[in-house]
């Protein structure tokens, strides 16, 4: 074998054998206005994950959700439009489909009356 033959073979990079790669992917999500303009029904479609594997993460604006199957691990974070109330929210989760249910959060203005010149 040449040199340029024995240099080329060992500068191939071999793959990991010991764990598979997981592809990642953004979680299909889907936020609407409830009937009663109350709040969000919001719907993530994550595929074939195990629900135990699920992690959703909420604030008053920012929701952040997380699965996995085998092969595929989901990933996503999504900003609210208007401000929620969290600590309120409902959620079921049945054949690859998260629905949260979540309020929206009384937004308390303090106004003055400015004089206009």
């Amino acid at each position: 074998m040449s040199e340029t033959e024995e240099k080329e073979k060992s500068s191939e990079i071999e793959p990991v054998k010991d764990k598979p790669l997981k592809l990642i992917a953004y979680p299909q999500v889907c936020a609407v206005e409830n009937e009663d303009s109350t709040g969000f029904d919001i719907e993530v479609y994550l595929p074939g994950v195990d629900k135990d594997t699920i992690k959703l993460k909420m604030d008053s604006e920012y929701i952040i959700i997380t699965g996995e199957t085998d092969t595929v691990k989901y990933t996503g974070f999504y900003n609210l439009c208007c401000p929620v109330e969290p600590e309120k929210a409902k959620t079921t989760y049945k054949e690859g489909l998260l629905k949260i249910t979540v309020p929206y959060k009384e937004i308390k203005m303090q106004t003055i009356d400015i004089k206009i010149d």
